[in-house]
């Protein structure tokens, strides 16, 4: 049987293990086989060519090949394109890769998702205080949307009534889009969740949430923690409470 062999594939590292003394096991989000893993040999070694360029949120082109379920990495290049993100914003790229690890499958293709992927670090590295806010938000929706978590938002999902502009719904990770009150924490118009769906079914959802949603976007970060949690499984991802501990010290 013939190894398979995938050449120039687009691709950005989520997550690193140590394999051996010297080599790596790789996490990657590639552009047409989804996430992969890769075994780097030799990564760890001073003189490896793969040992300046395998760094998170930095856009690779890589070649591999092998038919299990960890491939070997035989080349990899930094394609350019922007700076490492600091800061509170590396820390949000890591958010990114740790949502990524849990809630993609293997081998599982998200085309569009990884364009979204790469416009969202492109966001985090700008420097621009706003910056963070629209990737995060964007992505989260952008995400649960590609893997079928996310409820139309132009509906209320147990009813399937249909949303009326001037009335409050909130997404409950239980229910997703219902009638609320107005004064629920949580709560947006009609009208709101309609322009967050219309973004979403934008060509280019990202560029369609940042430029028609952006105040919207800040105001998900409640409802996108607790639907995530939830799909994830966990009380807190590990990187969200490592920025909150941060911002508290």
């Amino acid at each position: 049987m013939a190894t398979l062999r995938i050449a120039d594939e687009p691709a950005y590292v989520l997550h690193r293990y140590d394999w051996s003394e010297t080599s790596l096991i790789l996490e990657v989000f590639t552009r047409h086989h989804g996430r992969v893993a890769v075994v780097a040999k030799g990564a760890k070694r001073p003189s490896s060519s793969f040992r300046p360029v395998l760094l998170p949120l930095q856009p690779l082109s890589l070649t591999f090949g092998g038919d299990g379920d960890i491939r070997t990495l035989k080349s990899a290049e930094w394609v350019g394109g922007h700076v490492m993100p600091t800061g509170e914003a590396l820390l949000s790229g890591y958010y990114l890769n740790e949502l990524l690890m849990r809630l993609l499958v293997r081998d599982d293709p998200h085309a569009r998702l990884f364009e979204v992927y790469a416009a969202a670090v492109r966001l985090l590295a700008s420097g621009e205080p706003s910056a963070l806010q629209w990737a995060l938000r964007g992505f989260e929706l952008i995400l649960l949307k590609d893997i079928g978590l996310l409820p139309a938002l132009n509906a209320q999902t147990l009813t399937l009534k249909a949303v009326m502009t001037d009335e409050h719904y909130a997404l409950v990770p239980e229910a997703g889009l219902q009638w609320v009150p107005a004064d629920d924490r949580s709560a947006l118009t009609g009208g709101q969740w309609l322009a967050l769906q219309a973004a979403l079914d934008d060509a280019n959802p990202m560029t369609a949430l940042v430029r028609d949603c952006a105040d919207l976007l800040v105001q998900l970060q409640r409802p996108m923690r607790l639907m995530l949690n939830y799909h994830c499984g966990v009380g807190a991802l590990r990187t969200r409470q490592m920025m909150l501990d941060l911002q508290t010290l």
